[in-house]
This record gives structure tokens, sequence and C-alpha cells, in this order.
């Protein structure tokens, strides 16, 4: 990988040293290039197609599945909720997440409408136990709710072997994504994933706006969506010069009976041309990189006597480190002032580095913390 040629088309490593992937990536140049040419072709031209079947192809090579297996949806939260819609929960019902989860992970399954306990499995140290798993999910479970990765520490959670205990009980296991996609190897088929949500904008470098929702084949005709659109019903409904078909609702055969319209235009040209970033780059070689710089961090901060909220072993972490400060929030602020950008989460700074970033960025940021805590 050559990386300094790669940080040719990321205009951010000029001004800053941005460690924070986990909350909103900055845009790559050829991304940016991308929506300035949509643009200006709908200013000259008037007309700037989109074409869908290559966002949905290339998410679709990303994450090992279908093309027909794609939804497009506006963002993450979108997709948990379509989930959250769909199944059936009948009386003594319940669905299983974790106490790290992101709240929009469980939000869904949370309201009173749905009459569906929900069950937290505890963290032990920051790490989730498939024991623990295995107590919490039983017959009456009708889905696992879970992030691949956890927000706020890195945790890397154990897809294919919470799917497993899952489907022994007849759950279905629904993921959020959104951690992982674009930093991480992820093999749908391979882990037995049933929905997995996600958005564009953090490690997948794309703009806000567009997310993917995966529905594994078998699953897609089962359920009729909960909110229909034009986008969701079988194209040749519209392959006519005569009036639209609204007298009956004759739905995909695919994922995209999910979807409700079109995404946003700008956000998905944007969404493409970060996937051939991706793509192109490879998938593989992008999650040893960001294993690599994570591990140097929890190398350097060990040294420093820090405490470490993230584990460390390599299969159970990906692009995040947190370790715990006095006044995290001052910490990240003073860094900031510094042209350094992390987050405070969890009482911790929150480190996110990409692929390309490079060790020297990671030198720089261990070398201003220790100044900081030093003056503190």
């Amino acid at each position: 990988m050559d990386v300094a040629k790669i940080r040719e088309d990321f205009p951010i490593v000029e001004r800053k040293t941005f460690l924070n992937h986990a909350a909103t990536s900055p845009l790559p140049r050829p991304v940016v290039e991308a929506i300035n040419e949509y643009m200006e072709r709908s200013s000259t031209l008037g007309t700037a197609s989109l074409d869908l079947e290559e966002g949905r192809r290339l998410f679709a090579r990303l994450i090992g599945a279908r093309p027909r297996e794609i939804a497009i949806i506006p963002n993450t939260s979108t997709g948990l909720n379509i989930a959250a819609n769909l199944l059936d929960y009948p009386p003594g019902a319940n669905v299983v997440t974790t106490d790290l989860e992101y709240p929009a992970v469980v939000y869904p399954w949370l309201r009173r409408s749905l009459n569906v306990e929900v069950r937290y499995v505890r963290n032990v140290r920051g790490t989730i136990r498939l024991e623990d798993f295995e107590k919490a999910i039983d017959d009456r479970t009708v889905a696992v709710a879970i992030s691949h990765v956890e927000y706020a520490n890195g945790l890397r959670n154990d897809l294919k072997a919470i799917a497993q205990i899952a489907h022994e009980h007849g759950a279905l296991i629904i993921v959020d994504a959104i951690q992982s996609v674009g930093a991480l190897h992820l093999d749908v088929k391979g882990c037995d994933v049933d929905f997995l949500a996600t958005s564009s904008y953090k490690w997948m470098l794309g703009p806000p706006g567009v997310g993917f929702m995966y529905v594994k084949d078998d699953l897609i005709g089962r359920f009729e969506p909960t909110f229909v659109g034009c986008a969701g019903v079988k194209p040749e409904v519209f392959e006519t010069t005569a009036l639209w078909n609204n007298r009956e609702l004759i739905l995909s055969e695919d994922a995209r009976r999910f979807e409700v319209s079109e995404p946003g235009a700008l956000s998905f040209v944007g969404t493409v041309t970060a996937l051939k970033i991706i793509l192109s780059t490879g998938i593989d070689l992008i999650e040893r990189r960001v294993l690599k710089l994570t591990g140097r961090l929890i190398d350097e901060l060990t040294a420093m006597g820090l405490r470490l909220q993230t584990p460390e072993k390599e299969e159970q972490r990906a692009g995040i480190v947190n370790f715990t400060v006095e006044s995290p929030e001052d910490v990240v602020r003073m860094l900031g002032d510094a042209d350094i950008i992390v987050s405070a989460r969890a009482q911790g700074v929150r480190v996110s580095p990409h692929f390309y970033n490079t060790e020297e960025e990671i030198e720089v940021f261990i070398e201003a913390v220790k100044g900081i805590l030093k003056a503190s």
C-alpha cells in the first residue's frame, strides 16, 4: 500500500492530524470532485442521472452479498427501524442486545407499542462474553440487535458465533455495521447475518445522507415493508408511457421493496465514488493497516501507563482505541487546539485512525497527549 500516494487524495492531512473516523470522516478529493461534477451537469445540462444499481453492486461486493439483497436507505437508524417493524412479537417475546450499544441500535425496540422485552447482556471489562449471550437468548427471542464494532470502546463482536446462538433458538441477528464497514473485512454470508444496516459517512468515506441495508435473500419475500413508495415496486410498473399504476402495490422481489424513494443525489454520487476508493484499495489491505495503527496506539498508550477501555486482542478490536483520562473533554479540546482531531466518549478519549493515516501521525498524537498530561 502506497500510503504517501493515497494521502494525496485527502486534503485534510495538510491541515490536521485527523484521527476521528468513528465520528465523521473528511471527504476524499475524488468524492468532492464527483459531487461537483454532478452539480455541474445538473446546472448546465438540466439533467444528471443516478446509477442506483452501481451503488448496490459496489456495496454488495464490499460485504460479500448479492446486489438483490441490498436496499439503499438514508442512514443506519432507518435500516434498524425497518427491521424492527418487519418482525412479529408474540406475547412474551424478547429482543437481546448489550449494554455497550449506541442508543439507535436499541431505541426501535423500546417503543411501548411493540410490547417486547429488551434484554441487555452486560459487558465484562469492555467485552461481551458468548456464554452471556447463551444465557440471555432463549426460544422466545425474536432478534439479537448488536453492533459489529461498538462505538465507544471499539470492541469487535463475534458475529458468526452470536448468529449461531441466535439461530439455534429461531432468532434473527440484526447488525449495525457503521463502525466496521469500510475499515474491516466483513462477509455477511460467512457470519450468517440476517439484517445489516450502515451509513456512508464514517469509515466508508462518503458524505452523510446515504446508507445501505442488507437483507438475507431467503428473508426478503417473507416481509411486507411498513413504509412503501415508488422505489420499492417492480421496475416494469414505471416502464410505460401510460399513467403509472396506482391501483395495486406490486412490490419488488428483491431488497428494493424496502426502499421508499430515491436517495439524495449528491450524497449518493459521493458515496459511490467512496466505495470505489475502498474497493480499489482493497478491504483486506485496509483492515491490516487499520489494525496496525490501532495496535501501535495500544502499545504506546499502555507504555504510558494509561488505562485502555478497548480490548487489546486483535480479533476483538477494529479502528477505535479508547483510553481514560481525567476530564477527557478538556483533553480533546486541547488536542483540537493543536489540530489533532479525536473525540471524547464513555469517560475516555476515543481515537480512530483510518488506512491513510501514518505512524508519524500516531506519534504526533502520543507526544501531544504526553505534553497535556504532564502539564495538568
